[in-house]
């Protein structure tokens, strides 16, 4: 994956405007103005919703977490302090309900509605569009625990630094780097080389 195709994720929130739009946003929802919580759900709901399918991989499931999620926001709105980006703040309450529901669901359960859901298998016609490199990517990815999942996700989906990740994960940078380390040996291994620029 080239970084044309990754700037399609890069997620445009840095300078000090953008802090002080978050700040006002989080003291219109603290006032409980529901169309500042639908701004902030219509700004975070494709980018939490890409997150959470990659970590837990169950469509069901990462509706639950991410409206759980959402409904921290709303609730707690008063806890957050702007130490850090809000950005990082609800990534860090998205990334502690995904682990905690996995722990959860330890068991496969079947979906009910499975049968009316779109296939999440790629059609020949976007199977087309898709490069064997990436394919075998994603693949790769889903391979990983869901620790070393979100540390790549956040690194070259949401081009997120070592430190903010940490402070999402709620562990050392050290940690990070680890779980990053054996990630990318993965990727290598299973990618035998397809990937070198992007690895």
């Amino acid at each position: 994956m080239g970084v044309a195709q990754r700037s399609v994720y890069k997620i445009k929130e840095s300078g000090p405007d953008k802090r002080e739009q978050d700040a006002q946003l989080i003291a219109r929802i603290l006032e409980r103005d529901m169309d500042a919580f639908e701004q902030l759900y219509r700004s975070y709901h494709s980018r939490l919703s890409r997150f959470l399918i990659k970590l837990i991989h169950r469509p069901t499931l990462v509706e639950e977490v991410l409206n759980d999620t959402l409904m921290v926001v709303w609730e707690r709105a008063h806890t957050f302090n702007g130490a850090s980006k809000l950005s990082t703040w609800i990534f860090a309450i998205a990334y502690r309900k995904a682990m905690k529901a996995l722990r959860r669901q330890d068991e496969p359960l079947e979906d009910p509605r499975a049968e009316e859901r779109p296939s999440e298998d790629l059609n020949p016609e976007d199977m087309l569009g898709k490069t064997k490199a990436q394919v075998l990517l994603m693949e790769a990815i889903g391979e990983l625990s869901p620790h070393h999942r979100a540390v790549v996700d956040f690194t070259y989906f949401h081009e997120m630094g070592y430190r903010e990740i940490a402070e999402i994960m709620d562990c050392p940078v050290d940690t990070v780097k680890t779980r990053m380390f054996h990630a990318r040996r993965h990727l290598k291994r299973r990618l035998a080389g397809a990937l070198p620029d992007w690895l």
